[in-house]
């Protein structure tokens, strides 16, 4: 395991070997939350309560996880949101700022809460829980997305989640697709997507759970999953990406559906291993890389972080994933 000591040289290392990809952004568009995390043996019952081994606050939220581990990665982010600056709200901008990401897009809004995650995590396995309570995120609208129309429009890849209005994303989506930008719709939590904003999604990313949801099938076994994979893909995105954890992904697109693998891995948390993949897959993307050479390139920044305690603290810096992704080409 990297040490702290260790992983601050590592930082000033990329920065001094530039690995930031300066000719192209992603914008982020998403929430940033305040992570409430306890850790235990084991999950409790419903009603049961236990006694935990540790527990932390640290930044957090889907957006805010996406564009910190794209910004390790290499690539120059910006980050669109709306937070509550009573309690922990510019702490959290901090910790964006400190990571070099740009936060000119984010709306304070000094009379609101930031949103809140409660997280339990147990120790063995490191499966989790999660309880969100948006605060400010579910403030975000269409205008404060607007403001930042000239950061969207000079992207190369636009992300976004479902933590945040869906009516904010459309609009990041339009003014990304108008500009020839890759978008990114991370759907998750599992809640409706319409049609009208999956038209305007070149990457549909979801676990499992959520592709179940989102298309109304079963996701039990690899067979069903691609079907529910070109199910989703049939309602207008150009590419459907299903993350399976250890079982690897499921790209599925108009010419094919291939399922890639993953190295097997020894889990310490697994709270934003999707995060530090979907950064993964933006950042690659960023750099012109092919479908397949994207996703891999989120899935090792993955493995890394899962074998670690703790979200953002956990996602790996580009020098750390070793020479096959130091330098790595784009497609032509």
């Amino acid at each position: 395991m990297i040490e702290q000591s260790q992983r601050a040289d590592f930082k000033m290392q990329q920065k001094t070997a530039d690995f930031r990809v300066t000719q192209n952004n992603v914008v982020v568009v998403g929430s940033l939350n305040m992570d409430m995390v306890a850790h235990s043996m084991r999950l409790p019952a419903p009603g049961e309560t236990l006694v935990g081994d540790s527990f932390v606050m640290a930044p957090g939220g889907k957006g805010a996880n996406q564009a910190v581990a794209a910004a390790r990665l290499g690539a120059r982010v910006a980050f669109i949101s709306r937070v509550g600056t009573r309690r922990h709200g510019l702490d959290l901008l901090q910790a964006l700022e400190d990571e070099g990401i740009t936060c000119t897009g984010v709306v304070c809004d000094a009379s609101a809460l930031p949103g809140i995650a409660v997280i339990m995590v147990a120790s063995q396995g490191g499966e989790n829980s999660i309880v969100y309570v948006p605060g400010s995120n579910a403030q975000l609208t269409a205008a404060d997305v607007e403001g930042s129309a000239a950061d969207l429009q000079a992207a190369a890849v636009v992300v976004a989640q479902l933590e945040v209005p869906v009516a904010a994303i459309l609009r990041a989506f339009e003014l990304a697709r108008s500009a020839h930008a890759i978008t990114v719709l991370n759907a998750a939590p599992a809640l409706p997507v319409p049609d009208c904003l999956l038209a305007l999604t070149d990457w549909l990313v979801v676990n499992e759970t959520e592709a179940a949801q989102l298309a109304a099938l079963p996701c039990t076994n690899l067979a069903e999953i691609t079907q529910a994979a070109q199910a989703l893909l049939r309602r207008g995105p150009r590419r459907v990406l299903v993350t399976m954890g250890a079982g690897g992904v499921l790209l599925c697109d108009a010419q094919a559906t291939v399922h890639l693998g993953t190295q097997p891995v020894v889990a310490v948390d697994t709270v934003g291993a999707g995060d530090t993949f979907v950064g993964g897959l933006a950042s690659g993307l960023a750099e012109g890389l092919c479908a397949a050479e994207a996703v891999r390139l989120g899935q090792a920044a993955a493995a890394i972080a899962v074998g670690r305690s703790g979200v953002q603290s956990a996602m790996p810096l580009r020098i750390e994933l070793g020479s096959d992704f130091a330098q790595i080409a784009p497609s032509a």
